[in-house]
């Protein structure tokens, strides 16, 4: 009886000790081969050339990670916190972007044609040579964002009132 509390307690100690040096599980934690779900931590994960189109990633957060050449075609990645993730020559048309923390992100070369960025935080982030046709900007913040090159014809500006005429690439004419 005795030796059998001892190891209750030690149990309980154990599982304490786990949760005090954050070996528990958190909770919206997932392994990155797991199937795209919302809110859930996919931070460092690697999704490159992979088709998520029409997924639903909402509150996600992936930060670091990288989607180089993936197909989000049509995805909602509203409100998903990825600051520094690397979208590079993928395809995000008709994508959902809203609220999104994407500071310091790369979407070089990427597809973004009727894209959502209603308030997004794109503050450092790289369009280089991106297509941005038709993009809303409305209420975004793009301090120091690099446009070189990229294709706004189309696109709703950040105050949401103006719309970029043909032909403004690497800035909104």
């Amino acid at each position: 009886m005795r030796r059998r509390k001892l190891l209750e307690r030690g149990a309980v100690f154990t599982a304490a000790l786990a949760v005090a040096v954050g070996l528990a599980p958190q909770p919206g934690a997932a392994d990155c081969t797991d199937p795209p779900r919302p809110g859930v931590d996919y931070t460092d994960c690697t999704f490159d050339r992979l088709n998520l189109s029409n997924v639903d990633l909402s509150g996600a957060r992936l930060r670091d990670a990288t989607l180089i050449r993936a197909n989000l075609n049509n995805s909602n990645l509203t409100g998903i916190d990825a600051p520094n993730a690397k979208f590079i020559s993928a395809s995000l048309k008709n994508a959902k972007l809203d609220r999104a923390n994407l500071v310091q992100s790369d979407f070089s070369r990427a597809d973004l044609e009727g894209a959502s960025f209603v308030s997004a935080d794109l503050r450092s982030v790289e369009f280089y040579n991106a297509n941005l046709r038709n993009a809303d900007l409305s209420g975004a913040q793009l301090e120091n964002t690099d446009l070189t090159g990229a294709d706004l014809s189309g696109a709703t500006w950040t105050g949401g009132e103006y719309t970029c005429r043909e032909g403004s690439v690497g800035r909104c004419n």
